[in-house]
């Protein structure tokens, strides 16, 4: 956990991979938990430290997320991101290249609790909910593309499988395709910028995430 930006209301940080945002069945430390223990830390404050969580990234996935200080940056926050005011740029690896260098994607998305996991479709099916995004091919080595990706909706696991959909599955991500998995456990997604008028201030946020600490990010964004 890196905090990236930090004011009275909001603080944003960089997430690992393997890192979960909030609490579940393993039982494992969340990074509410650990930006809370920071908050409370660096201020020196008494009892309980408020946080409020905003929006998740999958536990393989790093980059930014966005927490609450506040419950007025809370209640303001939730409704920016049901209105779509929050905009989230994300970066993905892939081994295959796309037939086109940029493009949309239009899917109907499945989720399945009991995999975890989501199922593309080209057309509207029972329980199924619309799934856009843009992409653009921004950089790629001999064996590896990079892509920029912007949702238009928010589904679950939408850029990973609507990429392995169209026959991209993200480096690393075993559960929708890739080959192989990453020597770490990630996958190669990365919530790399976030911007969005501030909830209070109205002031514009727009925040870069750091690259992963690994040679081929490095490879592929050095000249962007």
């Amino acid at each position: 956990m890196i905090p990236v930006y930090e004011d009275n209301h909001i603080i944003i940080v960089y997430k690992n991979s393997g890192e979960i945002v909030q609490g579940d069945k393993t039982g494992d430390e969340p990074l509410s938990e650990t930006v809370k223990k920071y908050i409370k830390e660096k201020y020196q404050k008494p009892g309980n430290v408020f946080l409020g969580v905003v929006h998740r990234l999958d536990r393989p996935v790093s980059g930014l997320v966005v927490f609450a200080k506040t419950s007025k940056a809370l209640t303001r926050l939730n409704q920016m991101f049901r209105d779509g005011e929050v905009h989230k740029t994300y970066w993905a690896i892939t081994k295959d290249s796309p037939k086109e260098s940029e493009g949309m994607l239009t899917d109907w998305l499945v989720r399945n609790e009991k995999q975890n996991k989501s199922y593309a479709y080209n057309h509207e099916v029972p329980n199924s909910k619309k799934a856009i995004l843009q992409y653009k091919v921004i950089a790629h080595t001999d064996n590896y593309n990079l892509l920029e990706i912007n949702l238009m909706t928010g589904r679950h696991h939408q850029i990973r499988c609507q990429l392995a959909n169209m026959g991209c599955p993200i480096k690393g991500d075993l559960k929708y395709g890739a080959k192989r998995s990453n020597p770490d456990g990630s996958i190669s997604l990365l919530s790399h910028h976030v911007e969005f008028a501030h909830p209070v201030s109205k002031e514009l946020i727009s925040i870069d995430s750091p690259v992963p600490d690994d040679n081929l990010w490095k490879a592929l964004t050095e000249s962007l």
